[in-house]
């Protein structure tokens, strides 16, 4: 029996996820929370085999990191922990690397098929990767063309851009150099064919990379 946590912020949602994985005779809901705090609480306690986590929590914009990816790396870091497959909305790079360095085993969106679901859940409590297919080919396309995809430094370092964070306070956030800042900036206008942080932050969104 997998026995399986919901953690997202929408009502709606998680009785939907629960319709649907209830009537699986290997699956039962041992909890339902709200808040990335409480979901970290939740498996802490124990009895969980599965987290069904929400990337965005209500985040207010600039408020740095999803919610979920630091639930998904805290609860990663727990004694046995269970495993965690994101289930959002989301699907930039910088969503979709910060989830899968967190330790998440899987990536799912909420538009995948009932049976995409049923069958993502089964595999990822058995450890196995999981994405959706067009995670998947995001991942495939910077793989294809690794000269000019972001790494997930750069990413991180271009998503405090958008956010308006200066240089010397994107250092203080992510413990680099001004300098080391400068020069991650410097690959990103080389790699998206810009020469100003505007243009690259507007460029990032257009790629869906932030």
């Amino acid at each position: 029996m997998i026995r399986i946590l919901l953690a997202d912020d929408h009502p709606v949602v998680r009785a939907g996820l629960a319709s649907l994985l209830a009537d699986q005779p290997d699956m039962k809901i041992v909890g339902m929370v709200d808040s990335p705090g409480d979901a970290v609480a939740a498996a802490a306690a124990g009895g969980i085999d599965l987290v069904l986590m929400d990337l965005r929590f209500g985040d207010s914009p600039g408020s740095g990191e999803a919610g979920g990816v630091d639930a998904t790396r805290r609860i990663r870091k727990l004694e046995d922990p269970p495993h965690v497959l994101v289930v959002t909305n989301y699907s930039t790079d910088g969503d979709v690397v910060g989830a899968v360095s967190a330790g998440a085993v899987g990536y799912l969106l909420k538009d995948s098929s009932p049976e995409d679901l049923i069958n993502g859940v089964r595999d990822a409590a058995r450890g196995e990767s999981v994405l959706s297919r067009q995670v998947a080919s995001k991942i495939m396309g910077r793989m294809n063309n690794p000269l000019t995809a972001l790494t997930p430094r750069e990413i991180e370092v271009l998503t405090l851009v958008a956010q308006g964070q200066s240089n010397r306070e994107i250092g203080t956030q992510l413990f680099l150099t001004e300098a080391t800042v400068k020069s991650h900036m410097g690959h990103v206008f080389n790699k998206l064919d810009v020469t100003s942080r505007t243009a690259a932050v507007a460029a990032a969104r257009e790629r869906g990379i932030i």
